[in-house]
């Protein structure tokens, strides 16, 4: 028998037949303190008769005191124990939150009987008087306190166990909250402050009772069924009670005709707004008021409790992927023409699920589509220095090794249906997976850093705008304040977001082995973390294979100018060396298919002639175009310049009109005043030859007239001619010479 201080047991038959707890273990003595926990009623009752039925229903009378010691002979209890007449038991201590308002009771408690709970002064106390007397003097002593709560808080610490918890304040069995009081026909009458009318009607010794019943259980039944019957999203309270009110409390209709007309209840036959709004309020959870406020889908994007982590089943660094796109919260400024605005950007995120590192982003102008998503999968597995020649920037290593094409891919679901994705998946990316419809929670990573990269925008970058504080009117945005151009975003995105792998906080992915091994927590440290530990995914695709599955493709065409695409004009070293142009110029032009890059212009990738793979064209000094231009502000340009098509046209034919009138008056004048001429001149007419020799000899002797008559004239006009030479000689020697410095 393994009896012990606070152990619990009960005696199964037998006149001591009931539940004790042990006070004490005395074996040496061979006594067991025990204390009885379910007395027997005392049927000896003093006072009045009984009443067999109450007048007016009272509250449930409390637990009536244990703790009388008793002390039981273990010799006794150990013959019990062995005809398997007593039982000890496991009690499960009630477990429940302690109001803020009873703390300072509950401390005050544990204060006053520290004597008992201390087991050395229990049994030393215990065994000196042969009862609690000099515990509970004790108490008193200390405490200030009277006898009767000193037995009440030991009959507590009987009943319950001999720990601080057992001495916590029941007022929550009180009759308090959570307790219904139905004000049913003869039984309780309504709470609360009366009203006016009948606060004077008792001041003059009249007592009326309210025009407005209680709420009683038949109220409350027939509003939770008529709540029950109105659908989810549940309208708001005004228009919810009005439902609630038709449906249930409307009693009486009259006939007209066919037709049943709902007569309106009297005061007093239905309970009002408050009584409908409190029994909405108390009896249904708070979760399932939520639930009845929003949609099931708004409830498990927004509400629902977190069931586990995004990375999980991810083996590591680089294996799984999401990507998603939104429009930037910023306007743009075109690099054609700062004085142009072309609108908000398509920023793509890639995001590596495992490490939460951004491996890629993409901004563009063109509306999402797979096409795009191919583009921004190639700035994720691209080298980065390819991409920084591309965009313009001096590319920082932040990942390290650097990313390669996933092995998974989540993105949505439009972006998963297209026929192109399967393609492009067959050939790269052997898993693809997406979201439901609406349900961006469940790549949730994804959203958060469009979220952080917009905060950003919001608080350090000109036009920026911010969409929450647009829509409550605190920010107006005025598109003028815009800035940057693509590549500037660009380059600006790049830093951020290298600045978000270098520093954010991921200390709570850290566990023990990561901590010991010294890893940096932050997205970078945990990518170069998995990769050293073997458990990063990284695969060797060559990078033609990423341009020509994942770049988009269009025509060109070898001319004798060079390579054209797009309307502008490549070319290479390979181009000049096989003489690409000179065999266009001879024997004709041929097409080709081009890969390019829809962020620069830059660079176009061809397949090569002479061997294996891609070659790469630069954009060439002679074409229509910059580097530092997209694709897109390319066509806006081109667009743009087709708009006054009709207008320059228009001017064109206004001045070849001017120009044909003009032609045509003067040689009108002209045959005037020829056949004036032919009129007046008598005589034999000279040869051609003769004509001219008397028109040249009459222009040699002017010059020589004026020159004789102006000699200082001639003079300084033949040496500034000869300075003129000079300094244009001076210009071009100086020209050439910055040119073979610049080569």
């Amino acid at each position: 028998m393994d009896l012990m201080h606070n152990s619990v047991f009960k005696i199964l038959s037998g006149e001591k037949m009931g539940l004790y707890r042990v006070v004490l273990e005395e074996i040496q003595r061979g006594i067991t303190l025990i204390a009885r926990l379910d007395p027997p009623e005392n049927h000896s009752r003093r006072g009045r008769k009984k009443l067999d039925k109450t007048k007016h229903k009272r509250k449930k009378p409390p637990a009536p005191l244990v703790g009388k010691l008793i002390f039981a002979d273990r010799d006794e209890l150990q013959s019990l124990y062995d005809k398997s007449e007593l039982l000890i038991i496991d009690v499960e201590p009630e477990s429940f939150v302690l109001s803020p308002s009873d703390e300072e009771q509950f401390g005050r408690r544990c204060d006053i009987m520290k004597g008992f709970l201390d087991f050395d002064n229990l049994r030393e106390k215990i065994l000196v008087c042969r009862d609690i007397s000099g515990l509970v003097d004790e108490a008193v002593a200390n405490s200030g306190v009277s006898k009767p709560l000193i037995y009440k808080l030991f009959s507590a610490l009987c009943r319950f166990g001999f720990v601080k918890s057992s001495l916590r304040p029941r007022h929550d069995r009180c009759g308090a909250k959570g307790i219904l009081r139905p004000c049913d026909p003869g039984g309780r009458q309504k709470a609360g402050a009366k009203t006016t009318k009948q606060r004077v009607a008792r001041a003059y010794g009249e007592t009326l009772s309210p025009k407005q019943p209680g709420m009683s259980s038949e109220w409350r039944a027939r509003i939770m069924a008529a709540d029950r019957q109105i659908p989810t999203p549940k309208p708001a309270m005004p228009a919810r009670i009005t439902q609630i009110l038709a449906s249930a409390f409307v009693k009486k209709y009259r006939q007209d005709g066919t037709t049943l007309i709902a007569v309106d209840p009297a005061l007093g036959e239905y309970p009002n707004n408050r009584q409908i709004r409190r029994i909405l309020e108390t009896d249904v959870t708070k979760l399932q008021r939520l639930l009845d406020r929003t949609t099931k889908g708004h409830f498990a994007r927004s509400h629902r409790g977190m069931t586990g982590k995004n990375w999980q089943g991810v083996s590591g660094p680089g294996h799984t992927w999401a990507i998603d796109s939104t429009i930037g919260d910023i306007y743009l400024r075109s690099s054609v023409n700062r004085a142009w605005i072309i609108g908000r950007p398509i920023v793509y995120i890639i995001v590596d699920v495992w490490s939460t590192a951004i491996v890629g982003f993409y901004v563009c102008l063109t509306g999402p589509s797979w096409d795009t998503t191919k583009v921004s999968l190639f700035s994720a597995a691209a080298p980065p220095e390819l991409l920084g020649e591309l965009w313009g920037y001096q590319p920082m290593l932040s990942l390290s090794p650097s990313p390669t094409m996933c092995a998974a891919l989540m993105c949505d679901r439009g972006e998963y249906l297209a026929k192109a994705a399967s393609v492009t998946g067959a050939k790269l990316i052997p898993c693809l997976s997406y979201a439901p419809p609406y349900r961006p929670d469940l790549k949730g990573l994804v959203e958060v850093l469009h979220r952080i990269e917009k905060d950003r925008q919001y608080l350090f970058v000109p036009g920026a705008i911010d969409m929450r504080r647009k829509e409550f009117e605190l920010r107006k945005f005025n598109p003028n304040d815009a800035v940057l151009t693509v590549r500037e975003y660009t380059q600006y995105l790049y830093t951020i977001f290298t600045e978000y792998n270098l520093i954010a906080d991921r200390s709570r992915r850290l566990d023990a082995h990561m901590k010991a091994h010294g890893v940096f927590p932050s997205p970078a440290g945990l990518w170069n973390y998995g990769h050293q530990i073997g458990m990063g995914v990284r695969r060797n695709i060559p990078l033609t294979d990423l341009i020509t599955s994942l770049l988009p493709t269009a025509e060109g065409r070898v001319t004798r100018n060079g390579v054209m695409f797009g309307g502008k004009e490549y070319g290479s070293d390979v181009v000049d060396e096989e003489q690409w142009t000179a065999y266009a110029r001879n024997f004709g032009g041929r097409d080709l298919n081009a890969n390019h890059f829809p962020g620069s212009v830059s660079k176009i990738w061809v397949p090569n002639s002479s061997g294996n793979g891609l070659m790469d064209l630069q954009l060439s000094d002679y074409s229509t175009a910059s580097p530092e231009l997209t694709w897109d502000e390319v066509a806006d340009a081109f667009m743009f310049g087709k708009l006054n098509n009709a207008e320059t046209q228009h001017a064109k034919t206004l001045h070849a009109l001017q120009s044909k009138r003009k032609v045509e008056e003067i040689v009108s004048n002209a045959k005037i005043l020829t056949d004036e001429a032919i009129a007046r001149y008598q005589g034999s007419k000279p040869t051609l030859s003769e004509s001219r020799a008397f028109e040249t000899s009459v222009i040699q002797t002017a010059a020589v007239t004026s020159a004789t008559s102006h000699p200082d004239s001639a003079a300084d006009h033949e040496e500034y001619n000869a300075a003129h030479m000079e300094m244009m000689r001076s210009i071009f020697a100086a020209a050439n010479e910055g040119g073979a410095e610049n080569e």
